[in-house]
């Protein structure tokens, strides 16, 4: 019992499954999520009727810069994680690849581009975006590895209410390539 409540209300194990927060997390880093920073969740459903359903106080609201699980908006059965770069109010835009908000370029020494072409806005948004007002009590999400992320860019501004919890440390990666450990990743926090 207690294990049940931990998982679904303190703390939970994610593994990543795809290279859109290159290099931030890899595919086969294994993180923690703290579910009580944005608030925690009751969520009881059965059958896919929600019986029961509270989210508790916030200690403090997600901010631009936090590397956050949430339940993907398209299929809410479905965790994504990616970078919040926006709040509710804010303005993004991304041009010729760099992101903006509030009309200034962010520095993000996260974020990475591994394809030298700038897609023109009538092609993709994923290099020419917005500008474009978050909502309030959405989020701009995008991916670290900005040339490879299904992200806000795409599906639009995630509904707070979606949010999980914070990544916060990695205790375990594995290189699939290898079948080895990567030993300089363990106990690393999540920036």
């Amino acid at each position: 019992m207690l294990t049940i409540v931990i998982r679904g209300m303190v703390v939970q194990a994610y593994r990543i499954p795809t290279s859109s927060m290159e290099e931030t997390l890899l595919i086969g880093d294994f993180l923690f999520v703290n579910k009580m920073v944005y608030g925690s969740e009751i969520d009881l459903s059965v059958a896919g009727k929600q019986l029961v359903y509270y989210r508790f106080p916030a200690i403090h609201d997600p901010r631009p810069g936090d590397v956050i699980v949430f339940r993907y908006p398209d299929d809410p059965s479905r965790d994504f994680i990616k970078r919040c770069v926006a709040v509710g109010g804010q303005t993004v835009e991304v041009r010729d690849k760099v992101l903006y908000v509030e009309g200034e370029a962010r520095e993000e020494p996260y974020a990475i581009h591994k394809d030298p072409r700038v897609l023109p806005r009538a092609t993709s948004t994923r290099d020419n975006f917005g500008p474009y007002v978050v909502p309030q009590d959405h989020l701009f999400m995008m991916g670290d590895n900005r040339d490879n992320s299904h992200d806000s860019r795409f599906w639009g501004a995630l509904p707070v209410r979606l949010v999980k919890g914070k990544a916060m440390l990695l205790y375990w990666s594995w290189d699939g390539d290898r079948r080895l450990p990567r030993g300089d990743r363990l106990l690393r926090p999540i920036r």
